[in-house]
């Protein structure tokens, strides 16, 4: 089945179907059912997992009374741990051709981490549930925008991954409403936030075994661009590391790295809102909450004018918008108009960064490699992340909240410059290069 994102089955949707099988992509403007079954699993597992991130820093620093250098480690793991099998899940996935089991397999670890939350009462049983679960989202990412890539057209592929995260928001911005009535209802009821955020969890995964076909990674038909299941037995090319770790991708790959160290984790600006606005703990989840319904709003026209102008120009011109979200967080304003720009700015920030990086990715690699080459960029992103929140954290404890940040937003406007002379070769559009 085929979802049009204009509604409906075209004749010529129907012959290209017909012709290439039931896991192909047909018509310039419609979707894989697969990407939207991703989508769903994701939007589950998102509730899950945000309705948990929304209430950790206050958690954490709150019921838990750990300091902001403890957190800025905790918020570290959360972004960046799980590049420790990021790369090797995405070769894994390459090599076995069974993207959907290795995804399945990360899904799960992170759904059996929400049991430990309901136990974990310390840092160092805090630390290895945030470990688990993260290590569950590196082994399933990378695999699951395989999936996402075998099921679209090479023109489409920022499209495709503008619904999946469209979807995916979805469930990141109900994951913190989630939390938010639960704290409005039982003002400590962060126990009861676990027990949800497994439910969710459990039935993600459920989706994802049951329902996502496993669908293979090849070559696009040159005629059509429709990527066909091959026999089972058809030759497979040889993995080529150098497609993934130089000449096009050393770029995106250095580039990505650099950026990410001047992203700090959002808890800290919403953090710095908070201590600045003065409002009650049980509404912090909303601004996650924000954060996620304008990512949602903008994923799918960021996604398409990816496809339009540029795939990195969209991503290096999207930091302008996490500039603008520091500088707002930074100033010494406190009325709410200065917070929801704050929260716009950031969620149009992760429109035009998330899945565009991922298509980025994916233009520059073959087939073959499309797993390895998109997990290389999230394990870089999710390393320099890493550094970031730990040594914001650090900073923050050192000289202050509105300093620090002013030091970050000063380097991130020294560097976005730099980055689009250093991606200058594919700021231009895609539909040229497979048309």
């Amino acid at each position: 089945m085929y979802l049009s994102l204009t509604g409906g089955l075209g004749p010529q949707d129907t012959v290209e179907r017909e012709q290439a099988g039931p896991r192909t992509i047909a018509g310039g403007r419609t979707v894989s059912s697969t990407v939207v079954t991703l989508g769903i699993v994701s939007m589950l597992t998102d509730i899950s997992s945000e309705s948990v991130a929304a209430i950790l820093p206050l958690y954490i620093t709150g019921v838990l009374g750990l300091s902001t250098i403890a957190f800025g480690f905790l918020d570290g793991l959360h972004q960046g741990v799980s590049a420790a099998v990021r790369i090797a899940s995405g070769y894994a996935a390459d090599r076995s051709d069974q993207p959907k089991w290795i995804a399945f397999v990360g899904y799960g670890l992170s759904a059996i981490a929400r049991v430990g939350l309901l136990f974990a009462s310390g840092f160092g049983a805090i630390t290895a549930v945030i470990t688990a679960d993260r290590i569950g989202k590196g082994i399933r990412t990378a695999p699951r925008d395989s999936l996402i890539t075998a099921s679209s057209r090479p023109e489409n592929l920022g499209r495709s991954f503008g619904v999946h995260r469209t979807l995916d928001n979805i469930g990141a911005a109900l994951g913190p409403l989630l939390a938010f009535f639960i704290l409005l209802l039982i003002p400590n009821g962060y126990h009861t936030i676990f027990v949800a955020s497994l439910a969710f969890a459990v039935i993600g995964v459920a989706i994802l075994g049951f329902l996502v076909p496993n669908t293979r990674l090849r070559n696009p038909d040159p005629a059509t661009g429709v990527v066909a299941v091959p026999e089972a037995k058809a030759p497979r090319k040889r993995f080529a590391w150098g497609v993934v770790l130089k000449g096009p991708m050393r770029r995106v790959l250095a580039g990505a790295g650099i950026l990410g160290l001047l992203t700090i984790g959002d808890g800290f600006i919403y953090l710095v809102l908070q201590s600045r606005s003065d409002f009650a703990a049980q509404w912090f989840p909303l601004m996650y909450v924000a954060t996620n319904v304008v990512f949602l709003v903008f994923a799918i026209p960021m996604g398409r004018l990816a496809d339009r102008v540029g795939r990195a120009r969209v991503f290096v011109f999207g930091h302008i918008a996490l500039l603008a979200a520091y500088l707002v967080a930074a100033m010494p304003f406190a009325d709410i108009a200065a917070t929801l720009f704050c929260l716009l700015f950031l969620g149009v920030f992760y429109a035009a960064t998330d899945g565009v990086l991922a298509a980025l990715a994916a233009q520059l690699t073959t087939p073959e490699t499309h797993g390895t080459g998109i997990a290389a960029v999230q394990t870089v992103v999710a390393l320099s992340r890493l550094v970031a929140t730990t040594g914001f954290g650090i900073l923050w404890f050192t000289i202050g909240r509105e300093q620090s940040i002013f030091v970050v937003a000063a380097l991130l406007a020294i560097a976005i410059p730099l980055i689009a002379v250093l991606l200058r070769p594919f700021l231009g559009s895609v539909r040229s290069r497979v048309s």
